[in-house]
C-alpha cells in the first residue's frame, strides 16, 4: 500500500473570453447607434404641412446688405447713415406698405454684431417681423 501524499490541486476554472467579447461588441454597436441618432432627436420639431392645391404668392424680399465696415445697403441702394431710425424709415419705404415682406440680412462675416442687431431693431420698428439671414454654402474660406 503506497500512500499518496501529494495534494490534489482542484482544476482552475477556465474563463471563456469569446462569449464575453461577443456581448461587449453587441453593447458597443448598440451604444454607437443610439448616440448617432440621439443628436437628431434632441429637438422636437413639428414640420409644416404643404398644401399643393392652393399656391401661395412669394412674399416681397427686402435685402439688407452690411459691409465689413458697417455700411448698409437696402436692395442695392447704399445708405449714408447708420442710425436705427434712418434704417427703419428706409425699410418702411422698401416694404411699400406690405407687412408680409421678408427682410434678408446679408452681413459680411467680419461685421460687428451690433450692426446686425441694428438692422433687426430697425425691421421691428418698421413692423417687419419676418427676418432671415443669408449664408454661403460649402466649405467656406480658410484663414
Amino acid at each position: 500500500m503506497a500512500m499518496n501524499f501529494r495534494k490534489h490541486h482542484p482544476e482552475e476554472p477556465e474563463i471563456n473570453l469569446i462569449p464575453f467579447i461577443d456581448v461587449l461588441l453587441v453593447v458597443l454597436i448598440f451604444l454607437m447607434l443610439s448616440t448617432t441618432y440621439s443628436k437628431f432627436t434632441e429637438l422636437q420639431v413639428t414640420l409644416p404641412v404643404a398644401n399643393a392645391e392652393k399656391p401661395r404668392e412669394n412674399p416681397r424680399e427686402i435685402i439688407v446688405a452690411i459691409s465689413g465696415e458697417g455700411r448698409y445697403a437696402i436692395n442695392r441702394k447704399t445708405l449714408d447713415g447708420r442710425s436705427v431710425d434712418m434704417l427703419a424709415n428706409e425699410l418702411t419705404l422698401a416694404a411699400d406698405g406690405s407687412k408680409e415682406s421678408v427682410v434678408i440680412i446679408s452681413a459680411d462675416a467680419s461685421v460687428a454684431h451690433q450692426s446686425v442687431i441694428t438692422v433687426m431693431d430697425a425691421a421691428r420698428r418698421a413692423g417687419l417681423v419676418r427676418l432671415t439671414f443669408a449664408a454661403q454654402t460649402g466649405a467656406g474660406s480658410e484663414r
